[in-house]
């Protein structure tokens, strides 16, 4: 498999405790999105289910040991967090890899409350809840409406990014080579192409949501992804389209596994 080994200055080589950790929440956000894959494609099939990473989380939850899963997740996805803000703050590298690397580390920081949260028994608030609760404080601003549009717009230009590192496979490059390993290499294009392509789609419609909401001017009309499904099931072929998202986040859960192991840290 080839990667464009040159285009990043990171080379994952250290293996010192933290990065296992870092790497350790790769995986378990692989094993979040194959969660939600399922979930997603049981909705597809009619039946009634939640599509958000509390539930999914929650599900994690539900055996003899998964309190010691959830804290485990919390504990990884804060160690990935924590490497995604000290790479944010390096001064080698430019300030595009900086902003995502400081987007990231808030997306897992959030990602280790939430699963913190479920450990110690907290429901709190689904997907569609917590997106309604954010546009709704934000209208309470000046110029609340145009907020909560700039929102649904940035969220539809990172749904546009997701779609084109997928189908480009640029995602090659967040990989290290595997030299001798080309069947192996084979599968994870594959599998990042579907599951990127997946996640910028269901992406599209939290911000075609969110751009609703501002035109509205009601904040209910925001959702996430669990609206975004239910939003894609009532389009022309939904079903089918919600079925094919859901393969997609399975595909990128078993894509996460491969990062977890061939990572540029």
């Amino acid at each position: 498999m080839s990667t464009s080994a040159t285009s990043s200055p990171r080379s994952g080589t250290s293996g010192d405790i933290w990065e296992k950790a870092a790497r350790a929440g790769y995986a378990v956000s692989g094993v979040l999105h194959l969660v939600l894959g399922f979930l997603i494609v049981k909705i597809g099939f009619g039946a009634n289910a939640e599509a958000d990473q509390s539930h999914a989380l929650a599900s994690l939850g539900h055996n003899p040991l998964g309190a010691v899963i959830l804290w485990a997740a919390a504990a990884a996805f804060l160690a990935l967090g924590l490497w995604q803000a000290a790479d944010a703050l390096r001064s080698s590298e430019d300030a595009k890899d900086r902003a995502k690397a400081g987007g990231k580390a808030v997306m897992y920081a959030a990602l280790a409350f939430t699963a913190a949260s479920v450990a110690m028994g907290s429901s709190g608030k689904n997907g569609d809840q917590q997106a309604q609760g954010f546009a709704g404080t934000l209208m309470q601003a000046p110029a609340g409406r145009l907020l909560v549009g700039a929102v649904g717009l940035g969220i539809m230009a990172g749904a546009v990014y997701h779609v084109v590192k997928g189908a480009h496979q640029k995602f090659l490059e967040d990989l290290r080579a595997l030299p001798g390993h080309e069947h192996l290499g084979t599968g994870v294009k594959g599998l990042g192409t579907v599951g990127y392509i997946a996640k910028g789609v269901a992406l599209g419609v939290v911000g075609l949501l969110f751009v609703s909401a501002a035109v509205a001017a009601n904040p209910d009309k925001a959702k996430g992804v669990d609206g975004a499904v239910e939003w894609l099931l009532g389009a022309p072929g939904g079903p089918v389209v919600v079925v094919l998202v859901g393969l997609g986040f399975a595909a990128y859960g078993l894509y996460s596994f491969a990062r977890a192991r061939y990572a540029r840290m």
